[in-house]
């Protein structure tokens, strides 16, 4: 059985470490309110790229030729994962990281090039041999349209000069603080949305382009692939926050309900402690009077 003096030891770690998981907490809720609003910023903005590229796609027909556009055989597969550089973020990493071997499992080994956006992803891949040809880091207060334009310029070249045929991405997509789903979208090849509309309504649709719709097309693709990588970054920070701040208050509890049980233990012994005193002392005044 524990000392008294161990188990004020272990009140004063669980004390401690109540204080530093309250903290986290407390941080990671911060940047998730931050997160949150810029994720629900951007959306709209990407609900409506989508539909400009539908229009535009509609418009300018079968003729659009561009190198995103490129349909290849799959020899050479690509899959760009994006995880946290830092742990303590409860299921994040892991959700993503079972997903993502998942996928990998259906193909070849040696065929698939790997682009990781984080330090846990990129010790994960490495430890287990894939070829992890880049590697990013972005950042965990707050993502920035240049980070995805480099993580997005890297990708295109490497589609581009044929170094990959196909290109998946791998994020997290936020739902709510305590939900979040690894999401797993086709980049590259860039697949034109289709026509979403009723054939009655789309013929409604009057639209004069200027330059004309492929020239518009043409110009952004580019635009609209970084747009997708950018939402991702956004959707995978506001999930990281969450399930931080989700981890660290079950953390939190747990260190407060264990501060509870160990100060009950605590009281138990020192009763004890004063019971068996008092015994002795009652004992040896009986001896005396003997």
């Amino acid at each position: 059985m524990a000392t008294i003096r161990q188990v004020r030891q272990r009140i004063r770690v669980a004390k401690n470490i109540q204080q530093i998981t309250n903290a986290m907490k407390r941080v990671a809720a911060a940047r998730l309110k931050r997160a949150q609003d810029r994720v629900q910023s951007a959306r709209p903005y990407a609900q409506i790229m989508r539909e400009m590229m539908t229009d535009l796609a509609r418009g300018a027909g079968q003729a659009v030729q561009h190198p995103l556009l490129a349909v290849r055989t799959p020899r050479n597969i690509g899959f760009l994962i994006i995880t946290s550089d830092r742990g303590l973020a409860g299921s994040y990493n892991s959700a993503m990281l079972r997903r993502a071997m998942e996928l990998l499992r259906d193909y070849d080994k040696e065929r698939l090039r790997l682009y990781i956006v984080g330090r846990k992803g990129i010790q994960f891949f490495r430890r287990r041999g894939f070829n992890v040809v880049a590697e990013f880091h972005v950042s965990n207060v707050g993502v920035s349209f240049t980070e995805a334009r480099d993580i997005t310029r890297a990708v295109r070249t490497e589609f581009e000069n044929e170094q990959i045929d196909q290109l998946y991405m791998l994020y997290t997509r936020f739902y709510t603080p305590i939900t979040q789903k690894p999401t797993d979208v086709q980049l590259l090849p860039i697949q034109p949305p289709e026509a979403e509309a009723e054939p009655a309504q789309a013929e409604k649709q009057d639209y004069i382009f200027e330059p004309s719709a492929e020239q518009l097309l043409q110009a952004l693709l580019p635009r609209y692939l970084e747009g997708q990588v950018y939402q991702a970054l956004l959707e995978s920070l506001a999930s990281e926050h969450g399930s931080r701040m989700t981890a660290m208050s079950s953390a939190t509890d747990n260190a407060g309900k264990m501060i509870t049980t160990l100060t009950l233990q605590l009281n138990r012994a020192r009763q004890a402690g004063i019971t068996r005193e008092i015994s002795e002392i009652v004992g040896g005044a009986e001896a005396l009077k003997g």
